[in-house]
């Protein structure tokens, strides 16, 4: 606690802040903003340096030194809503998805986008059926690297690159053949817009899974998507319900509770911390303000809160989606200029770099993120049939493994079951570290900062990056597991401490409130049989003489006092 006041201080004696955002096809942008600078101004200006008009879908997220994801609010302050040390490192992540991705206006908007969905995909958050996952493959790679040519594409060179968390060689056969037949002369513009069309329509497009538990403790995934309110359990969609279905969300603690007007139905989900519910309940105040309202002016400031939890008194600000059509409509410049980077394929392992560029961006080194190859993506309407892949394991499932799962893990073999959904192989529902500890070592090495997500450990238990260091150096980091442990120690221990005071200042208020609630009573007039008995005792006539009656003179002296300077102006 101590730490964190001294550390408040620090900050506050300094006047301007370094603030690095790493934007959607991972160039980094920096800048400095004053002490008081409101998250409007750095957004602003990230979409000046993209050229970027409709930007209400964008949004800035950022990590908290407790692995906590955040969307920067605009209306505040950016530092008083960091809580980590500058300088700042933050990403700009699709916020809202499109309803209808392909009718953007503007074809930089539709870029980004699709650098959006084509990261959902690479992490494992849009899951979809085999046929659907080798075309929306062959589309990016039609967009990024053009027409398939055999001087420049030998045989198997659609295995050089990695789509999603797991794939098979049947399924990079089958992408190669529709790139090769079925996609030849398709513009980048317009496999972009194939690929956001074919992407709409899968159950989990603009899924950002939270995950949760049940009232039973099952593992489940609360998401908000453009269409509605989505519960994902077991492989399956288990709950849907439309924006206009929904009537009220609400947070206690951790407890998380969505109501409908299905014959006055109540969800009630259990977040894995009080700040993760908070973040849960404000993603899920602004989706449903965005997408279920018709005007900004009827966006209302809502609270959730009880006694004896901090709550929370939001509202959001922006747009809504009708507005944001509707301003995009009117648009008239010309288009920006895009230039597009292709994908350039490793010899040494499968993988895929994250985004080309845009041309307002600097050239910088682009990052190839190294995973294994693993067989098949399984689709939510699929049945339940569990599928044996070789995998290398990035961190712990929230969901539990299925038996046969169990089973291979001795063997170093992993089974991926559509039984329990995950949104990714290395478990991050929304990723907290974006990259592997194998980048992570290599900018280290190069000198290069680290970002808040290559600095946190994944809320799902995958090795920090100093563990990942000492792994690579042939031994494992004892030490620094014992150092977290103590730390998370510490941390508890202040919670604790945090939450007593929090009680015993509510208490001390409301025994206050109730004292002058009592002496205003028994001063009264009222004549009541509890209050004649108080007034008789020796103490209240020695506060009523000794007290009372000279504080009422005093009050009563200076308010004539104030009257008769009134009267003389």
């Amino acid at each position: 606690m101590l730490s964190r006041f001294m550390s408040g201080s620090i900050r506050n004696l300094e006047r301007e802040y370094s603030c690095t955002v790493r934007l959607l096809d991972d160039t980094e942008y920096t800048c400095t903003i004053q002490r008081d600078a409101k998250g409007q101004y750095l957004f602003d200006l990230i979409c000046h340096h993209l050229n970027l008009l409709e930007k209400d879908y964008f949004g800035i997220r950022y990590v908290d030194p407790d692995k906590q994801r955040h969307w920067l609010e605009f209306t505040k302050s950016i530092a008083k809503q960091m809580k980590s040390q500058p300088p700042f490192t933050m990403c700009l992540r699709v916020k809202f998805y499109p309803p209808d991705p392909a009718a953007l206006k503007e074809e930089i908007t539709r870029y980004l986008v699709f650098l959006q969905i084509k990261r959902d995909l690479y992490h494992g958050r849009l899951l979809c059926k085999t046929s659907d996952a080798a075309l929306l493959a062959a589309y990016i790679l039609q967009a990024e690297i053009g027409d398939y040519d055999p001087g420049k594409h030998p045989e198997g060179y659609s295995s050089k690159f990695q789509f999603f968390p797991k794939h098979s060689e049947k399924l990079e056969r089958r992408i190669a053949d529709i790139h090769k037949t079925e996609l030849i002369g398709q513009t980048p513009e317009t496999s972009e817009r194939n690929f956001l069309q074919k992407a709409q329509m899968l159950e989990t497009y603009g899924v950002d899974p939270h995950p949760c538990k049940d009232v039973s403790g099952n593992p489940a995934f609360l998401a908000f998507t453009p269409f509605g309110f989505v519960v994902l359990q077991g492989n399956k969609r288990v709950h849907f319900l439309k924006w206009n279905e929904v009537t009220k969300l609400k947070f206690e603690g951790k407890t998380f509770h969505v109501y409908a007007n299905q014959k006055e139905m109540i969800l009630t989900y259990f977040a894995p911390t009080p700040e993760a519910c908070k973040h849960l309940w404000k993603c899920g105040v602004e989706n449903q303000a965005f997408y279920k309202l018709e005007k900004s002016s009827q966006v209302r400031t809502v609270s959730s809160s009880n006694l004896f939890f901090k709550g929370s008194r939001f509202r959001y600000s922006g747009r809504v989606a009708k507005e944001v059509m509707e301003q995009s409509a009117k648009i008239k410049r010309e288009p920006p200029e895009i230039h597009r980077a292709g994908l350039v394929p490793s010899r040494s392992c499968p993988s895929i770099t994250h985004g080309p560029r845009l041309s307002s961006v600097p050239r910088t080194r682009r990052r190839a993120v190294h995973i294994s190859i693993m067989e098949g993506l399984e689709s939510l309407r699929d049945s339940a049939h569990s599928t044996p892949v070789r995998s290398v394991s990035h961190g712990e499932s929230f969901m539990p493994r299925s038996r046969s799962q169990a089973t291979d893990a001795s063997d170093g073999m992993a089974v991926i079951s559509d039984e329990a959904y995950s949104p990714s192989d290395s478990v991050l529902p929304t990723p907290v570290a974006e990259h592997s500890m194998e980048l992570a070592v290599s900018r280290q090495i190069n000198g290069a900062p680290c970002s808040i997500e290559e600095e946190k450990e994944s809320e799902a238990g995958t090795p920090s990056h100093g563990e990942g260091r000492d792994f690579v150096d042939g031994r494992f980091a004892q030490e620094g597991a014992g150092g977290d442990s103590a730390l998370s120690e510490v941390e508890q221990v202040n919670k604790f401490v945090l939450s007593v005071l929090r009680l015993l200042l509510v208490t001390i208020g409301l025994l206050f409130v109730l004292l002058l609630l009592l002496i205003i009573l028994t001063e009264s007039d009222l004549d009541i049989a509890f209050l004649r008995d108080i007034r008789q005792t020796p103490e209240f006539e020695q506060f009523h003489y000794e007290y009372f009656c000279p504080l009422r003179r005093w009050f009563a002296c200076k308010l004539r006092w104030v009257g008769g300077l009134l009267i003389n102006k």
